[in-house]
């Protein structure tokens, strides 16, 4: 018996979350339920976060957190407790499987089955924001070699679990080459460690395009988190509805369960909503906490009822369905049908109760790091970026010069186009006039003292590092 913490939610998370916990207790899940308060209610009591602290204590306790949809208040200062649990968990997997269910659910690729495989904590999911100019606001992507390494290698060893045959990684490292660039090199040095699973490469742009087109090319994709996030939405909803998807988030210790839907509330308490979303979430947690043969019990349930054609108001389609039904209605149905499997969609048979385990992360040696220039990003409202570089210049000392300057990325100086569009916010760089050669910190220090005796106004420095000899810094566009 294990105990799980659930949490209701809000819109019609609870009739959802009451409809799924009656169709996998039928089905005889040897579970206990400790409930907690989340989201809206928590929200709008002054609780910012939408959990409050004894709730965390419920969930590290248990362990395993099945959630229903919950709402975030509109306006600031309300942070999305989805990303809060899973980077406050470690729940660092996000596992989103996207099954075609033609021709009982409409869609236009009805050989579709793939698996999307999502970072969960870093990317620009970081949330470190800050406004620097009047007219520029900068958002940090972060990206770790350790969270490159759990992704990656968790995708491997779910495909070798589940019998997938291919992992594709999708990056947009042509243009980021620092940040997507360190993934998409992860990758293929773990995907040397799976000879017998098949591995490729796509460019985020054409490989959602190819997904969209053609989503049978693929089987198992790791991104990180923001591409994932938005492709395994697409995913879903050319399944046939993104109300039929559910996700598990993995942790080394925790792992939470839900739809990927949101709490839709202009339906609720109207009986009409579709628990399949979360259902399918509740049968991701049976296999997770060793319960595989009551989650195949249930999966195969639902797919007969599928079959069946009864079907929710949001799939219900004359011709294909036999009987609208609500959602409880739709969760006596699948009760009813436990013990049976579908006749056409292929039926389930889940081998493994165990969990995919990832072996600790293993920092490498340091590299040899050497300090080689460093970027000052100005605010400056002039247009003119060779009046920018004199006023720069005025700063500079005769061992560290201006060596370029950039606007949103793009090189304006020296040599650059008149035009440019250039907003208030500037990138000089300022570097050793012997190429290559080390600064060090007073340097910079020396620096940011004349900018502020100059009456300019530096809102940011980036320190611009070599590791092991290899320049770690972007160069401007155009350079």
């Amino acid at each position: 018996m294990k105990t799980i913490t659930v949490a209701k939610g809000d819109g019609i998370g609870p009739e959802i979350m009451d409809a799924t916990l009656k169709i996998i207790l039928a089905a005889g899940a040897q579970i206990n339920i400790e409930e907690i308060e989340v989201g809206e209610k928590v929200y709008l009591s002054g609780n910012t976060a939408g959990i409050a602290k004894e709730s965390w204590d419920t969930i590290r306790r248990n362990k395993v957190f099945l959630k229903a949809p919950i709402t975030t208040p509109q306006g600031g200062g309300y942070k999305s407790l989805n990303v809060t649990t899973r980077k406050f968990l470690g729940l660092y997997a996000n596992v989103r499987p996207c099954t075609s269910l033609h021709p009982f659910v409409q869609t236009k690729h009805p050989k579709m089955d793939i698996v999307i495989i999502r970072e969960n904590e870093e990317d620009l999911y970081a949330g470190i924001e800050h406004q620097q100019t009047d007219e520029v606001v900068q958002c940090l992507k972060l990206i770790s070699r350790p969270g490159c390494e759990k992704i990656v290698r968790y995708a491997f060893e779910y495909a070798k679990q589940y019998g997938r045959k291919k992992v594709t990684c999708f990056t947009k490292d042509n243009i980021m080459k620092q940040t997507d660039g360190l993934f998409h090199k992860v990758f293929d040095e773990i995907a040397a460690e799976y000879p017998e699973i098949e591995n490729e490469h796509w460019i985020i742009d054409i490989g959602a395009a190819k997904m969209a087109d053609t989503p049978e090319a693929f089987d198992v994709i790791v991104m990180p988190n923001l591409y994932g996030d938005v492709l395994s939405d697409v995913a879903a909803q050319i399944t046939g509805s993104v109300g039929l998807a559910g996700s598990s988030n993995i942790g080394e210790e925790c792992a939470m369960f839900e739809a990927i839907h949101g709490s839709a509330p202009r339906r609720a308490g109207q009986n009409v909503a579709n628990p399949s979303g979360l259902l399918q979430g509740a049968i991701m947690m049976l296999t997770h906490i060793g319960q595989s043969e009551i989650a195949e019990k249930v999966q195969n349930a639902w797919l007969k009822t599928i079959e069946e054609g009864i079907h929710t108001y949001d799939l219900y389609k004359d011709g294909t369905s036999s009987r609208l039904v609500g959602t409880d209605e739709f969760a006596d149905a699948v009760i009813s049908n436990l013990g049976k499997k579908p006749g056409t969609l292929q039926s389930v048979h889940y081998e493994h109760d165990k969990q995919i385990v990832i072996p600790p992360y293993k920092r490498r040696e340091p590299a040899h790091k050497e300090l080689v220039g460093v970027d000052l990003f100005v605010h400056w409202q002039g247009t003119n970026p060779d009046v920018l570089a004199e006023a720069m210049k005025t700063i500079q000392f005769p061992d560290v010069v201006l060596t370029m300057i950039t606007n949103r990325g793009i090189k304006v100086w020296p040599e650059g186009f008149s035009e440019t569009f250039c907003t208030d916010h500037w990138r000089c760089r300022f570097k050793h006039v012997t190429t290559g050669k080390a600064i060090d910190k007073n340097d910079i220090i020396l620096l940011l003292s004349a900018a502020q005796k100059a009456g300019i106004d530096i809102v940011k420095t980036e320190n611009l590092y070599t590791f092991n000899g290899v320049d770690a810094y972007s160069l401007g566009q155009g350079q």
